[in-house]
């Protein structure tokens, strides 16, 4: 049989990993002047069994199991500009339109940047279908 200890003690460090600080707080995005901080709600569930032992007619039992799962959700924005601090929840339209007002260049600066990448990778598709 498997050994579930083993298992358990796998599962448990690779979540320990997981489940870090920087998990919960994404790494800071700097557009412009403005500094954002994404904040993550993290939840996860673990459950193990087992079993041993011999069934009725003639054969041994055995058994195992275990299982993780995890979810990762953003939840709120800091907006670090001009040395103030506001906290924005990512849930409600005015909320990211809120937001948008708070870093004027943030919309021109993302519909550049994926204009760059769409050029890029039509740049390359022609170059590949010569």
């Amino acid at each position: 049989m498997i050994n579930m200890t083993e298992n358990a003690e796998a599962l448990f460090s690779n979540l320990e990993r997981f489940l870090k600080t920087e998990t919960v707080v994404g790494e800071a995005i700097i557009v412009g002047e403005t500094t954002l901080i994404p904040l993550i709600t993290v939840s996860f569930g673990c459950g193990t069994g087992g079993g041993t032992g011999n069934t009725l007619k003639d054969g041994e039992g055995t058994g195992g199991g275990l299982g993780a799962g995890a979810k990762i959700t953003p939840t709120a924005i800091l907006v670090i500009k001009d040395g103030s601090v506001t906290m924005l929840s990512i849930k409600g339209k005015c909320n990211l339109e809120n937001l948008i007002q708070m870093v004027p260049g943030l919309v021109s600066k993302v519909s550049s940047k994926m204009g760059g990448l769409k050029n890029k990778t039509d740049k390359n598709k022609t170059e590949n279908d010569i």
